[in-house]
């Protein structure tokens, strides 16, 4: 079939460095074993941002124009030859991976491995796989997974970036009892202190360098207690090898006696992917106990090994995820089943709260839902405006000095 024949849909495609079209693209039929989806919602994420600023994420570099957005949920609209588990109409999380399902990984529960993996979004591999910033959008069948009506579209493009905190807390062993630092609150570091609360943490605290995500943190229960970093001098000279070292060393016991936790945390989940907070995760885990690398950041880092060798602290990576998806969407099944203190977005970009009654996150430690999850929906763009939505997230917060966390993006008005 010729393109020129199809019936077009807006997309918002990257072309380079915050080059960012809406332009319509031609609207294929699903292929065998594909359904195609009126995508709904697509949360941005840090990835997403760090194409639009610079045209590339870590290594992956744009190659051609690509379309963005991996978190999202949509609608049936359409099956392809051999779909049977689908029916128009049903509501779904997408899942962005495509795994091959025949190697050694797949195989052994380990897709997020799979060499020959294809993420939407991603420039790793080329031809890129475009992402979930259009209206429609074809998927295998196989990685879309059926919607309680409890939970919505906004709440359903959670389970992507929830999933990376699921994967990490199975890789850490965390349980009931434990207590957990997070290091970095943006919107994955709050779902790692939602995820702790859900397994049972006895104590769930945060570290970041900007106030108001901390506020939040506190304010909406999911930390018990937090630490603003000191920014360095406005254009001091970074510190390296052994004095890093020593610097990041004495911030961790800064922030261990402000928590009176001499001993340090049994889980700590690194978030920012930051040099100088790596270092730290290692002295503020307690002997014996477990750091996730979750955060994506320098690609090369100085650690403090023998402070990780003679406390056997374990230093484990964490990369996307596995057989994650139907736990999320579980665990937001029963959030949504709890009040809520919301903070929805709406389209000028105002944080919005409800009428305040909530269980919150520290109220419930151990009820094995995400409390108050909702809250981290700061602000809803629709797709015409994407690139309104991408500069919101760049700065960080809005014209009414609203906090940004996680902004979602709908379909086109």
């Amino acid at each position: 079939m010729s393109p020129s024949i199809l019936p077009t849909q807006p997309a918002a495609v990257l072309y380079g460095p915050k080059d960012l079209r809406i332009e319509d693209r031609p609207l294929w039929p699903p292929q065998q074993g594909q359904a195609q989806i009126a995508v709904e919602a697509t949360g941005l994420c840090g990835s997403d941002l760090h194409y639009y600023i610079h045209g590339r994420n870590g290594d992956f570099a744009l190659q051609a124009p690509l379309v963005l957005g991996h978190e999202a949920a949509g609608i049936v609209t359409a099956l392809g030859p051999g779909v049977k588990h689908l029916h128009v109409g049903q509501r779904v999380a997408i899942e962005a991976g495509i795994m091959c399902r025949q190697c050694s990984y797949c195989k052994a529960g380990r897709y997020n491995l799979c060499k020959e993996m294809r993420f939407c979004s991603s420039a790793k591999t080329f031809p890129h796989l475009d992402g979930t910033l259009q209206t429609y959008m074809n998927h295998p069948a196989h990685v879309l997974h059926p919607l309680p009506d409890s939970v919505s579209y906004e709440q359903a493009a959670l389970a992507e970036p929830l999933s990376v905190l699921l994967h990490a807390a199975r890789r850490s062993g965390l349980s009931a009892g434990q207590s957990v630092l997070v290091l970095g609150v943006g919107a994955i570091g709050l779902l790692g202190c939602a995820v702790a609360r859900a397994r049972g943490a006895v104590r769930v605290a945060a570290i970041d360098i900007n106030a108001a995500r901390l506020d939040f943190a506190l304010r909406e229960g999911f930390a018990d207690a937090t630490y603003c970093l000191p920014l360095p001098e406005k254009g001091a000279t970074p510190p390296t090898g052994d004095d890093a070292l020593r610097r990041a060393k004495d911030a961790a016991a800064s922030a261990l006696a402000k928590f009176g936790a001499p001993d340090g945390f049994d889980v700590v989940f690194e978030c920012t992917g930051a040099e100088p907070c790596v270092q730290m995760s290692v002295h503020a885990a307690t002997a014996g106990g477990k750091v996730m690398l979750i955060g994506m950041g320098a690609r090369a880092v100085l650690l403090p090994l023998a402070s990780a060798a003679t406390r056997e602290v374990d230093v484990l990576g964490s990369f996307r995820y596995a057989n994650t998806y139907p736990e999320a969407i579980a665990l937001l099944a029963d959030s949504s089943a709890l009040p809520q203190k919301g903070a929805l977005a709406n389209g000028t970009g105002v944080h919005t709260n409800g009428n305040g009654a909530h269980t919150s996150c520290a109220a419930a430690p151990k009820s094995g839902a995400l409390c108050n999850v909702t809250s981290l929906i700061t602000h809803r763009v629709p797709l015409a405006r994407a690139q309104d939505a991408f500069e919101l997230l760049a700065r960080g917060h809005d014209d009414k000095g609203g906090v940004v966390l996680k902004v979602v993006i709908g379909p086109a008005p």
